[in-house]
């Protein structure tokens, strides 16, 4: 073998625990999709049963989401798919399994058009096609070219300083024009923050493996359920005002691209990476946030 063919392929060498963490987050993906159609069912009978959500949903009608089964059982799903999240980030880095979520996208849609009745579009047949095409370029070349780092003392208070500006921008944003927040704004708002949750639950599942569960790693916790709740309820009022793909779209481009970005710039996973690789993830990026925006323009059910 020559040596630049030497080159490509120690280039294109995948670690076999990455293998393993793949199946795990696909598996995750099925079920974030049955849970995100279950829940968006609950929501709008809730919805249609109350008064119009302006604002948000209220805390009455948060109580009466847990009195509706299909909420319910889409809540256990999503925590099923929390479960297998957790466990594919056991075993590759954050820039492989996140952006496999974007699978759940193409199940939500069929799924929808099926319970709803209402077909998807030509043109939102193409926006899901680039979500899906440029999320799957993006995760085939992190596959092969990203390796996990551990995570330093000082990239983890990066990190939760980046999460606690996040949640101020948000939590203000929420405040001052919640009664004016389209599905689209909390669409974004639970991405970036389910991105940060992501890269925390990484961070606590290393260094409780690692024996070092002290203020620190209590602080990401803390920093996580913060994360996990505000992004929540931003994913219900979504439902809310949007179509479940729609939601799904937002989540499953913004999320991994969140968590890859802290990736790249905090923790260095691509590092080692060649140039072709940096050129090839801005253009993937690129192509799946385009096609976020593009299905929500032209979705038959989105009003955002």
């Amino acid at each position: 073998m020559t040596p630049d063919l030497t080159d490509l392929a120690v280039e294109l060498t995948i670690d076999p625990r990455q293998a393993i963490g793949i199946p795990l987050a696909l598996v995750g993906a099925v079920f974030l999709s049955l849970g995100a159609q279950f829940q968006h069912r609950g929501v709008t009978k809730v919805e249609a049963s109350t008064v119009e959500v302006t604002g948000g949903l209220n805390l009455r009608q948060l109580a009466l989401l847990l009195g509706r089964p299909s909420w319910v059982l889409g809540t256990v799903m999503l925590g099923l798919a929390i479960v297998f999240q957790l466990s594919s980030l056991n075993f590759a880095p954050i820039i492989v399994v996140q952006p496999l979520g974007a699978v759940a996208l193409v199940i939500t849609s069929i799924l929808n058009a099926r319970v709803s009745g209402v077909q998807v579009n030509r043109a939102s047949k193409l926006a899901i096609g680039m979500c899906v095409g440029g999320v799957g370029l993006f995760v085939t070349v992190a596959a092969f070219t990203a390796i996990d780092k551990p995570v330093t003392d000082s990239n983890l208070l990066t990190i939760l300083a980046m999460l606690a500006g996040v949640l101020v921008v948000f939590g203000g944003l929420f405040v001052f024009l919640r009664t004016r927040f389209p599905a689209i704004l909390y669409i974004i708002g639970a991405g970036v923050l389910y991105g940060f949750v992501a890269t925390l639950a990484k961070v606590i599942i290393s260094r409780t493996q690692n024996g070092n569960f002290e203020w620190l790693t209590l602080t990401c916790v803390a920093g996580l359920l913060l994360g996990a709740t505000l992004g929540a309820y931003f994913v219900q009022n979504a439902y809310a005002s949007g179509p479940p793909d729609l939601v799904i779209a937002g989540l499953t481009v913004v999320d991994p691209l969140i968590a890859v970005g802290i990736g790249i710039v905090v923790l260095g996973e691509i590092a080692q990476a060649p140039a072709w690789a940096a050129v090839a993830f801005i253009v993937a990026g690129a192509i799946a946030i385009y096609g976020v925006f593009l299905l929500a323009r032209h979705h038959p059910q989105s009003a955002v």
